[in-house]
């Protein structure tokens, strides 16, 4: 796990905009979220699923984050 929340693996970002058919960064809207909630494939449900609920979670102001690398030293 990362130092501060969830480290999603390297192969794994991204494919629910693949899935979709949405290009890398684009936002999804609830409408594809709720289609991939109903998909056959049980990874794409569980995606959809977490990017559904890391939307309610508090992702930080840039400034938390600035003070947090300072803590603990940047990469």
């Amino acid at each position: 796990m990362a130092l501060h929340g969830i480290d999603i693996k390297a192969s794994h970002k991204g494919l629910l905009h693949k899935n979709l058919g949405k290009q890398p960064g684009a936002k999804l809207s609830a409408a594809d979220l709720e289609k991939a909630k109903h998909s056959s494939s049980p990874a794409e449900r569980k995606r959809a699923t977490f990017a559904l609920n890391a939307r309610s979670w508090n992702h930080g102001s840039a400034e938390k984050k600035s003070k947090a690398s300072n803590l603990y030293g940047s990469k």
